[in-house]
Parts: C-alpha cells; sequence; structure tokens
C-alpha cells in the first residue's frame, strides 16, 4: 500500500546523521573527593549511538523503526525532534508533534485539565482552541474521574493515556512516536490502532518505533532496522520483521562441534559429521521464513559395514523440548548398504508452516535395524536455526486455523 502522497518533497529528510556521547571513565561523587583532587581531569570515552544514518520519509507515510535496545532508535527520533544535537542534515516539513518520552512537558504539581492546555499551546494552538479540546483529549483518555487529580498521581498508564491523547489532538503534520504505547491496556491500545488507521487515512506523516513487528507490518509501508547505531536494511515492513527477528534471537550460534565425542553418543558404528538447513533451491540458511518449504540435511560417515540405518531428527525448541519429529522408520524401510569410508546425505523436508517465530536447534539420532533399533549416533552439534514471521501468537507451535464469526439465528458470516 503506497502512501498518502508519494510525489513532492519527503516530510522528512536525513542525511548522514551521526551522534556521539562522551562519558566519563571515572567521576567523582563527593564533594570530599572534588577537594582533594581539585585539578584532576576527568577522562572521556566516545560512544557513537548513530553513525552515517541517511534516508527519507514520504509525505503521508507512515514509517517505521525497528531494533533491538541500544541499537539507537530512541536516539535516532530525538535528534529527528530536535532535542539532541547530531552531526549531518534534517530536515523537517510541517508542524510536528512528538510523543518520545514518557510524561515530558507535563508539570507533576497540576491537574490533568491544566497540563492538556498548556501542552495545546506548546504544540502551536491558541489558548481557546486548547481549552476548546480539553473535554475531547480526556475522554479520549478514559480519565475523566481524574481530571482535576494532579499528574504526579497518575500512574505509568495513565501518564501515557494522557501524553498520547495530547499528542494526537493537535492537528499535526508529522507525528513522531516511541514505543511506548505498550504501558497502556488493551482497549486503550485499540484506541491507538483506530487512531493511527485514522491519521494514516488523512495522509498524516508517521515515524513510529516499535518492537512488535505486527504493528510494523500492519501499519508502514516502509520500515527500516537499526543496529547498534547504523542501518542495516530498508525497504518492506515484513522484510525488516523477519531480519529484526533473526537478529533479535540471534546470540550467536555456538561454533558447529569439531566431531569430539561430547557431541555424540552410540556405538560410534557411523558418525553424522553436519547438520544443516537449506531452502527449495538449496541455499543454506540460518533464518527460515514461516510459511516457506525448508530441508534438514544430515550428512553421515559411516565407519563399518551397516545395512538399512534409520535416522530420525528432532527439532528442540529454546526449552529443549522437542516439537516435532520426523524419521525414516515407516517412510523408508530399505535405506541401502553403506560401507566403511562411505557418505550418505539424510533428508527430511516439509513445508515451514507451524513452528513458531524462534531458535531451533536439530537432534539426529541414527539408528541399526536388527532386533530393536540400536543406537550408532546421537548427535547434538551447536547448530540452530531461526524461524521468523511478522508476529507471534504466542504458542509453541502456530497451526493454520481457519477462523469464521457467526451471529445466531441469523445468516450472517464472516470467515477467514
Amino acid at each position: 500500500m503506497a502512501p498518502a502522497s508519494s510525489s513532492g518533497p519527503p516530510a522528512i529528510l536525513v542525511r548522514g546523521v551521526g551522534k556521539t556521547f562522551h562519558i566519563p571513565e571515572d567521576q567523582r561523587y563527593t564533594l570530599k573527593e572534588r577537594m582533594l583532587h581539585p585539578r584532576r581531569k576527568t577522562r572521556m570515552r566516545d560512544f557513537s549511538a548513530l553513525c552515517d544514518v541517511s534516508f527519507d520519509v514520504k509525505q503521508g507515510e507512515f514509517f517505521g523503526i525497528a531494533g533491538r535496545n541500544g541499537s539507537g532508535k530512541s536516539t535516532l527520533l530525538k535528534c529527528i525532534a530536535g532535542i539532541y544535537r547530531a552531526d549531518g542534515e534534517i530536515w523537517r516539513r510541517g508542524r510536528m508533534s512528538t510523543m518520545i518520552e514518557l510524561g515530558i512537558g507535563f508539570n507533576m504539581d497540576l491537574p490533568a485539565r491544566d497540563n492538556v492546555i498548556l501542552n495545546g499551546i506548546m504544540m502551536g494552538l491558541t489558548p481557546r482552541e486548547a481549552r476548546r479540546r480539553v473535554d475531547e483529549v480526556i475522554e479520549f483518555a478514559g480519565l475523566e474521574e481524574f481530571k482535576d487529580l494532579k499528574v504526579k498521581n497518575y500512574s505509568s498508564g495513565m501518564i501515557v493515556r494522557l501524553a498520547f491523547s495530547v499528542a494526537i489532538q493537535v492537528d499535526a503534520d508529522l507525528m513522531l512516536v516511541d514505543e511506548i504505547l505498550a504501558v497502556g491496556d488493551a482497549s486503550f491500545q485499540q484506541k491507538c490502532f483506530d487512531a493511527f488507521n485514522r491519521m494514516r487515512d488523512e495522509g498524516k506523516t508517521i515515524l513510529f518505533v516499535s518492537h512488535d513487528m505486527g504493528m510494523l507490518k500492519r501499519f508502514c509501508h516502509r520500515a527500516m532496522l537499526l543496529e547498534r547505531g547504523q542501518m542495516l536494511l530498508i525497504g518492506d515492513p515484513s522484510e525488516i520483521g523477519d531480519r529484526y527477528l533473526e537478529i533479535n534471537f540471534g546470540r550467536a550460534p555456538v561454533p558447529e562441534s569439531d566431531g569430539s565425542d561430547d557431541a555424540h553418543t552410540g556405538s560410534g558404528d557411523a558418525r553424522v559429521a553436519e547438520v544443516w538447513v537449506e531452502d527449495a533451491a538449496g541455499d543454506r540458511l540460518l533464518a527460515v521464513p514461516q510459511g516457506e518449504r525448508m530441508r534438514l540435511r544430515a550428512r553421515v560417515l559411516f565407519n563399518v559395514r551397516i545395512e538399512d540405518p534409520a535416522a530420525s531428527v528432532y527439532i528442540l525448541n529454546e526449552e529443549q523440548k522437542a516439537v516435532t519429529v520426523a524419521s525414516t522408520v515407516g517412510q523408508i524401510e530399505r535405506t541401502g548398504t553403506f560401507e566403511a569410508g562411505e557418505e550418505a546425505v539424510f533428508n527430511f523436508s516439509f513445508e515451514n508452516n507451524v513452528l513458531a517465530p524462534g531458535r531451533y536447534s536439530p537432534v539426529v539420532n541414527l539408528s541399526q535395524r536388527g532386533a530393536g533399533l540400536d543406537v550408532i549416533d546421537r548427535y547434538q552439534s551447536g547448530f540452530t536455526f531461526v524461524v521468523t514471521a511478522p508476529h507471534s501468537l504466542g504458542g509453541v507451535v502456530d497451526l493454520p486455523v481457519e477462523v469464521a464469526v457467526e451471529r445466531a439465528g441469523d445468516r450472517f458470516r464472516i470467515s477467514a
């Protein structure tokens, strides 16, 4: 879906923006320390929060910014808002409304009504217009009972509701929103979603920071991914969401085993040499998008002659619980005879429609047919892979489900 106005000058233009903070390495906390060492210089180190970030946001575009904690998202928003000075160039077009820090601009000793008026005036409304909108703002925030209560007595959820309500009532052309909506309850979040839809339909420009990849896909025309202050990717929200999940789950994978016995149990008549995941084209993957076909492969080296070995794979989640198991048993009765020194690759292919977003580790079990299945090798290497998806429903697996809504006593029906 294209933004409301994809032509004309951009609403936001960012070129080569960088932000460096100077952090003291040693600090003097007491007056005594300052008196004893009055001339001691404080050593400083530089921390680069943003490095050469460049992008533009079109007028009427809902633009998302994703990234892990510490990636520079909020710093970038503060630079665009003018809260921080930064290197490079930042251009903004139109009246701007910001919702970056919880409660910023509120006088905690004043009631909500007075704060709404003061913030409306600071955001460019006339005093008459600000007073006229007070009841509308308070009603949207659901704080009618507390409008005369001092803000310092509000909970964090009440403050964010008030702040968001003020921000969307000033008819701004450009809105900067940091991810603080998670503080609100479910009913207020739905109000926010409705407001976002309305503003997007009205052609407002919104710059939105979020960890919720479902929201990015639901609302954003485009999105950007930051990591350690640098822009990794900019483009379709679904692509950004997949890459974000890959990085977020991606604590550095443990190097694959070198074949030492700590990764193997069993008789040792054969050894699983390596395990990997690949796509339909045969390219190896570390991240597998949900809904696409994947193939798990295990390369086996035989040390003695073995007839019809059986292989099974257990896919474990991060809690080391098997979420699915696949086996040659019952599928291929005769797998062949392999001499000492030969190799074979066992393949397990399936449509990845079930594995929920997260990190998984496969365990391969190689068995010898005979009186039962004798274990030749059970191999659990350090190899892991990530399943990515725009959002997670929260279960161990995501089952494909057909949904419908029916009104009792009527032919009304909605299905998907």
